[in-house]
């Protein structure tokens, strides 16, 4: 079993504004095309363009309808990813070291020389965070593109997650979430930030904000009492069609 290594100060994750996903996949697309050039084996896809497609995600985003309280119903897209828990169950669980947690920032990554398919990590993270790859035969993971943040060949603009890069609604934050006077940080103060699932004790780094309660159209004002007699034009042609033989 592989041992966490102490926590760190440092805490880099991701802030999800699910008040402002609107669904549109693109963190989902960037994540496949960066993940598939660079770090770690090439993403499966087994027949793309088939009847029945598969393939190696690390990035998805569902869609839930919700009823708030005294609120109308509302559709949330809800983006998941691995969450780069500091009590990581996927890390403790694996047999060869291969997950493992950088003592440095907390990012957790796998070692896909190490890896061994097993699957153990898979079935020990509570949020479904893990993929098998079936061609490459190693788990695959989110990790934070761990080539872009620390890239100093790329504008400084780009050495964030390809997913916050590509989001076109700002709904994807990336900082660090162990500094409480960063940008993520003080947004998830201000929003109400929430971990997923805390009663599983694992303490995700990322964090999602709420939904906001959406505006309720005002009831309109009750209409004006219909005339009982039809006046005007209509009223000439009721009775012309009263009028006629069989009416």
């Amino acid at each position: 079993m592989t041992a966490l290594p102490p926590p760190s100060p440092r805490k880099l994750g991701l802030v999800i504004d699910l008040d402002t996903c609107v669904g549109c996949q693109a963190c989902v697309v960037a994540c496949k095309g960066w993940n598939t050039e660079n770090y770690g084996a090439p993403l499966s896809d087994l027949d793309p363009y088939g009847a029945s497609p598969e393939g190696t995600f690390l990035n998805r985003v569902h869609a839930y309808e919700c009823t708030p309280k005294d609120a109308p119903a509302q559709i949330v897209h809800f983006p998941r990813s691995c969450l780069h828990c500091e009590d990581a169950p996927c890390v403790t669980v694996c047999p060869t070291g291969a997950s493992y947690k950088r003592a440095e920032d907390g990012i957790v990554l796998v070692n896909e020389d190490a890896c061994m398919g097993c699957g153990l990590c898979a079935w020990a993270c509570p949020y479904g965070a893990r993929e098998m790859d079936a061609v490459a035969g190693v788990m695959k993971k989110c990790t934070l593109c761990v080539d872009r943040i620390g890239n100093e060949n790329l504008p400084e603009e780009d050495r964030i997650p390809a997913c916050v890069r590509t989001c076109p609604t700002g709904a994807r934050h990336f900082g660090d979430l162990g500094d409480p006077d960063s940008a993520v940080s003080l947004l998830v103060a201000e929003r109400g930030g929430l971990d997923l699932m805390p009663e599983l004790g694992t303490r995700p780094v990322n964090k999602y904000l709420p939904p906001r309660p959406k505006d309720r159209a005002p009831t309109p004002p009750p209409l004006d009492t219909v005339a009982e007699t039809p006046k005007g034009f209509l009223g000439w042609l009721d009775r012309a069609l009263a009028a006629l033989p069989g009416a």
